[in-house]
């Protein structure tokens, strides 16, 4: 049985997500990339609002949906249940990265005290000082979490297709990516993908240009928002610590949902 916290914030996610309210602005744009029975992989999963968007606009996706804090793991498995979604969303205790194994995940303590579940991220060690270079903070909590890489979960369960990726991982993006070189390679799925510069240099040796060299080598476009407008671009906002990028490559342009994505991979 979940612990009271578990359900507590359990039915405030799924309350959210009954009334479509607090969703990030991005999330819209997410029904004019699936359609069909896509498959999907929901990386940094958190309480599974990004999964449930993908049920709603693709009824038939099959997802995938990694979460390494434990406490944010029975919260994301207790919601998926309660909206009767455990035969499309397969909820997975674990972070990726580059190489499986083990590693810390960190979880800063706001100035409020609460835990800022939403800004944990994996690191080999503990770290000294502060939890975030970008963040205030008044502590943290340290816990073990299993660790994946995208390609060698998805070999192992049988899973040949992958047609979406939502990533939102606190820095450790090039990891991730890194260990998803192959289905990248194999399937170009379009990627919805948050970007933290200062994470990613600060905490893990990389930066936000060696993210997008990584797709550009692949051959991908790039797409934010500016204000509601969707524009493309080839360098990451400039002065935002982190930011939601689309990346859709052009081999799939022609099988996209008619739609602004669909529009502007033709022009």
């Amino acid at each position: 049985m979940p612990s009271l916290r578990v359900l507590g914030h359990a039915f405030r996610a799924w309350r959210r997500n009954k009334t479509w309210a607090k969703h990030e602005p991005e999330t819209p744009y997410i029904a004019d990339l699936l359609s069909g029975a896509p498959v999907c992989l929901h990386v940094g999963a958190s309480d599974g609002r990004h999964s449930y968007v993908m049920t709603q606009v693709a009824p038939k996706a099959r997802i995938w949906a990694f979460e390494p804090s434990a406490f944010a793991f029975e919260v994301l498995r207790t919601c998926m249940a309660w909206h009767g979604l455990t035969k499309q969303v397969t909820p997975i205790h674990a972070a990726v990265a580059d190489k499986p194994g083990e590693l810390l995940l960190v979880t800063p303590k706001k100035t409020s005290g609460r835990m800022g579940r939403a800004y944990a991220y994996v690191a080999e060690t503990r770290p000294n000082g502060a939890a975030r270079p970008d963040l205030e903070d008044t502590g943290m909590e340290v816990q073990p979490t299993p660790v994946v890489t995208l390609d060698a979960f998805c070999a192992e369960r049988g899973v040949e297709r992958v047609d979406f990726i939502r990533m939102d991982i606190e820095g450790a993006e090039l990891k991730a990516l890194t260990g998803a070189l192959t289905i990248l390679d194999r399937d170009r799925p379009h990627v919805l993908l948050e970007i933290h510069p200062d994470m990613l240099q600060a905490r893990f040796g990389a930066s936000g240009e060696a993210v997008l060299e990584l797709f550009r080598t692949l051959g991908y476009r790039m797409f934010a928002l500016n204000g509601d407008r969707l524009e493309e671009r080839t360098t990451l906002v400039e002065g935002l610590p982190w930011k939601d990028y689309f990346f859709i490559h052009p081999t799939r342009a022609a099988r996209l949902p008619d739609g602004v994505f669909k529009a502007r991979m033709a022009a």
